[in-house]
C-alpha cells in the first residue's frame, strides 16, 4: 500500500513543475494577474474547468475507460436551461437553481450509468451520442448565445474580490472530495478502477457503486454549470468543445488514469489549474485571427504529452523516488511567491532616483537579499548579520536533508556510494574556502592597522 502511494505522488511532479514555470510565466506576462481583482478574475474563470475536471475524476475512478466526452454540452444544457427558465419566470431563487441544476446532472449521469450497466452499451458510445445529442438540444432551447442570468447571480461574476461565493462553491467542492476519499465507498470505488472482477470477489457491489460515482459525477458537473453561469451572465450553447478538451486534459495532466483506480483531488486541481494558466499566458501574445486555433492546438499537445507521460512516470518514478513532491511544490512555491512580489512591488519599490548619491530601494534590499547599495560601488557583496543568520539556516537545513538521505541509504548497503564520495569531497572543499576566506579577512585586517 505505501508503494502504491508512493507511485500515485510520483505523477505530481509533472504538474508541480509546470504550474511553477506557468504561473512564473503568467505574472510576468501578465503583472494584473497578482492583484485582488487579478486573482478574483482567475477564480471565476477557473472554476467551471476545476469543478468539471472533478466530475470526471469520478467516473475515471470507476475504471471501465468511462470517460464523459458530453461533460462539456451538460454543462451548456444546465446553463441555458437555467437561462431560459429564468427569462420565463419560472425559476429565479438560489435554491431552485441549484436545485436545478445538480438535479438536471445527476439525472443525465444515472441515465448514463443505466445505458451503460443494464443495456451494456459501451461508454465511449454514449458519451459521443451524449455529446452529439445535447449539442443539437442546446441549439435548440437557445439558438445563439444570449438570454440573462437570475439577477443574484450579477455580484457573484464580477470578480473583482478573492473571497466570493465561487470560491466558496470551490472550497465546499474541495474540503467534500477529501473527505469523501476516506469513505469505505471511495475504497471500493478505487478497487473496482483496478481490478473489477477482484472487486467483485471481494463483496463490492459493483452496480451501485458505479451508479454512486456518475450520481457524483453529476452534482460536480452542476456546480460547474452554475459557476459558468455566473462567469458569463447569459447562456451560450457553443460551449461545449472547449471545456470537454480542457478538463479532460487536466484530469490526465493531474496523473488520473483514464484505466480507472488512480486518480486524487490535488492532482485534478493542479492540472485544471494548469490548463487556465496556459489559456491566461497564451492570451497574452498576439496572434491575431489564429488566437483560438493556438489555444487548442496548445491544449492538443498538453493532452498527448501528459498520455505519454503517464506511460514513462512509472519508469522513471523509479529512479527519482527520493524526490517528494510536496518538497518540491514548497521549493517552487517559494520561488513563484518571490517572483509575484518583485512583479507586484516593483514600481512602488523604485521610485525616480534622485541622485547618484541616493539610489532607489530595490526589492533586494527591502527583502534582505542584498545589503543597502552605498554610494559608492564595492568591489563585492557585504552581508548583513540578517542575512548572514538566513543563509547559515537554510545551509544547515539543505545539509541535514542530505546528510539523512544519505545515512538512510547508506544503513542498508555494505560499502560506501559513489554519491556519498562526492558530498563528501565537496564538504572538504567548502571547508578550505571558508579557511582562506578566514585567512584572507585577517590578512586585510592586519594590513589596515599596520
Amino acid at each position: 500500500m505505501a508503494e502504491r502511494s508512493d507511485t500515485q505522488n510520483t505523477y505530481l511532479l509533472a504538474p508541480i513543475v509546470l504550474i511553477a514555470l506557468l504561473l512564473g510565466c503568467a505574472v510576468i506576462r501578465g503583472p494584473t494577474l497578482v492583484s485582488l481583482s487579478g486573482v478574483g478574475s482567475a477564480i471565476l474563470v477557473a472554476a467551471p474547468l476545476i469543478l468539471a475536471t472533478y466530475a470526471l475524476m469520478a467516473l475515471a475512478i470507476a475504471g471501465r475507460g468511462t470517460v464523459d466526452l458530453a461533460v462539456g454540452p451538460l454543462v451548456a444544457f444546465i446553463n441555458v436551461s437555467i437561462v431560459k427558465l429564468n427569462g420565463l419566470e419560472i425559476i429565479s431563487s438560489p435554491l431552485a437553481v441549484f436545485i436545478v441544476a445538480l438535479g438536471m446532472g445527476v439525472i443525465y449521469q444515472l441515465i448514463f450509468a443505466i445505458v451503460i450497466l443494464f443495456v451494456r452499451v459501451q461508454p465511449i458510445i454514449v458519451a459521443l451520442s451524449g455529446f452529439l445529442a445535447l449539442s443539437g438540444i442546446n441549439l435548440v432551447i437557445l439558438p445563439r448565445p444570449g438570454g440573462t442570468a437570475p439577477d443574484w447571480m450579477g455580484p457573484w461574476g464580477l470578480g473583482n474580490t478573492i473571497f466570493s461565493p465561487i470560491l466558496l462553491i470551490i472550497l465546499i467542492a474541495t474540503g467534500g472530495w477529501i473527505l469523501f476519499t476516506h469513505t469505505p465507498f471511495y475504497a471500493n470505488l478505487r478497487l473496482m478502477g483496478y481490478d473489477e472482477r477482484a472487486a467483485y470477489t471481494s463483496g463490492v457491489r459493483i452496480y451501485l457503486a458505479r451508479i454512486g460515482a456518475h450520481a457524483i459525477a453529476g452534482v460536480f458537473m452542476g456546480l460547474s454549470a452554475i459557476c459558468y453561469t455566473a462567469l458569463i451572465a447569459s447562456g451560450d450553447p457553443t460551449q461545449g468543445t472547449t471545456l470537454t478538451l480542457t478538463s479532460i486534459t487536466a484530469l490526465v495532466l493531474g496523473g488520473t488514469s483514464l484505466a480507472g483506480g488512480r486518480g486524487g483531488v490535488t492532482g485534478a486541481l493542479l492540472g485544471a489549474v494548469n490548463l487556465f494558466l496556459i489559456g491566461y499566458v497564451l492570451a497574452t501574445f498576439d496572434f491575431g485571427a489564429i488566437q483560438a486555433f493556438v489555444t487548442q492546438l496548445f491544449y492538443g499537445l498538453i493532452l498527448v504529452l501528459s498520455l505519454l507521460l503517464t506511460l514513462l512516470v512509472p519508469i522513471v518514478g523509479r529512479r527519482i523516488s527520493f524526490i517528494s513532491p510536496y518538497a518540491a511544490f514548497v521549493v517552487l512555491g517559494t520561488v513563484v511567491v518571490a517572483i509575484m512580489l518583485q512583479v507586484a512591488t516593483y514600481d512602488a519599490l523604485i521610485p525616480p532616483p534622485v541622485s547618484r548619491a541616493a539610489p532607489p530601494t530595490d526589492l533586494l534590499t527591502r527583502y534582505l537579499l542584498l545589503p543597502p547599495t552605498p554610494a559608492v560601488d564595492s568591489a563585492g557583496l557585504a552581508f548583513s548579520t540578517l542575512q548572514k543568520v538566513a543563509l547559515a539556516a537554510a545551509a544547515g537545513l539543505v545539509a541535514l536533508t542530505l546528510a539523512a538521505r544519505v545515512a538512510v541509504a547508506e544503513a542498508t548497503s555494505s560499502r560506501f556510494g559513489t554519491f556519498l564520495y562526492v558530498v563528501i569531497g565537496i564538504l572538504i572543499i567548502v571547508v578550505f574556502l571558508l579557511i582562506g576566506e578566514q585567512s584572507h579577512a585577517f590578512g586585510l585586517v592586519g594590513a589596515v592597522a599596520r
